[in-house]
């Protein structure tokens, strides 16, 4: 039988049927039929070292599926009943798609919750939160990754135990320290502590940075230094254009933290027993009952009543936002991520 290479295996048909098979090292193996197919069958099913077999490729999707649609289902029930009509609602024949998509529901929802100037406000009390955020996170985590000094594992441990440490433990002489320093009632109750690195969730942000400038090679930072560049520029020349993963990853997780705490943000910024006009998209859903029936009893046009749909429709805009800047942001994190390309050393 003709060679096809001096490294693949030669293989020809023996008179009783069975595969006589020579290695490219000269071993001779006979396989009959049924063996070779049992073998093919094994390798489609559990797969090779060069490629993953159908059953563990079918599990892995499958998880994924049913993992994946009990995520999306709430969201794709929840606009489905948006667009609603009350007698959608009523009709039991109709479970997913309306007859008619009624748009009248998010009107009436946005009107009720004064959304555009909702939507500033909560622009506003998220933003600026996550960029003092961004600043002081990563000037400390930069300052744990790089210098030594007498109890840094201590200063780890009680940065991690704050993370551990319930908010609500704490909220109360929280609130009395607030109001002893006259910042109740504004955005400087979120902007003091995020610029102290003591934000909402502000210890795992440290920890973020801390580990990603770890990774950083530490013959880039002795270059640089070697050329004249102190720590500081050696952070923001260096060490900051290299940690745009970290930076993308705390933006978004700070900024929706910020945008759906409702609690803190009614009780120190909005105001619990003064109110100071501090407002968000959050704080509206909550209070979404109160201010709909205060919009139907002024409305000049007659409006309906309030129902599953209208509640759906301004849970909707509470979040569209937010769905929005996933969508945007969530290409910018996996290609930062892939260009990063950094090690330990």
């Amino acid at each position: 039988m003709p060679k096809r290479t001096q490294e693949q295996a030669e293989s020809k048909v023996r008179d009783d049927g069975s595969v006589q098979i020579v290695t490219p090292s000269g071993e001779i193996l006979i396989k009959d039929k049924k063996q070779i197919t049992k073998d093919k069958i094994r390798k489609f099913l559990l797969g090779t070292k060069e490629q993953e077999g159908f059953l563990k490729v079918f599990i892995i999707y499958a998880l994924l599926i049913c993992i994946g649609f009990i995520y999306i289902y709430p969201i794709l029930h929840m606009v489905s009943t948006s667009f609603m009509t009350l007698d959608d609602l009523l009709d039991q024949s109709i479970n997913w798609i309306p007859s008619s998509f009624n748009l009248d529901n998010y009107k009436q929802a946005a009107t009720s919750m004064d959304f555009w100037g909702s939507f500033g406000k909560s622009i506003i009390l998220a933003g600026v939160p996550t960029i003092c955020n961004l600043i002081s996170c990563s000037v400390i985590g930069y300052g744990l990754a790089r210098f030594e000094f007498p109890g840094k594992k201590v200063v780890l441990g009680i940065i991690i135990f704050t993370f551990i440490l319930p908010s609500q433990i704490t909220m109360i002489p929280t609130y009395v320290l607030y109001s002893n320093m006259g910042i109740l009632g504004t955005i400087w109750a979120f902007i003091l502590p995020s610029l102290l690195g003591q934000g909402i969730n502000a210890p795992i942000f440290i920890l973020i940075f801390w580990q990603f400038f770890r990774q950083v090679p530490k013959v880039l930072i002795e270059a640089a230094q070697i050329d004249g560049a102190g720590f500081w520029k050696s952070f923001y020349r260096i060490s900051i254009p290299s940690a745009a993963p970290a930076i993308i990853t705390v933006s978004l997780f700070s900024f929706v933290w910020y945008w759906n705490e409702s609690y803190l943000t009614q009780m120190y910024v909005a105001g619990v027993t003064v109110k100071s006009g501090w407002t968000s998209l959050i704080i509206q859903l909550d209070q979404f009952a109160t201010n709909y029936s205060k919009y139907a009893t002024t409305a000049t046009n007659a409006v309906t009543n309030i129902n599953e749909s209208i509640n759906m429709s301004g849970t909707m805009l509470s979040i569209l936002p937010l769905l929005i800047m996933y969508f945007v942001l969530q290409r910018y994190f996996v290609e930062s991520i892939d260009r990063s390309g950094i090690t330990g050393e």
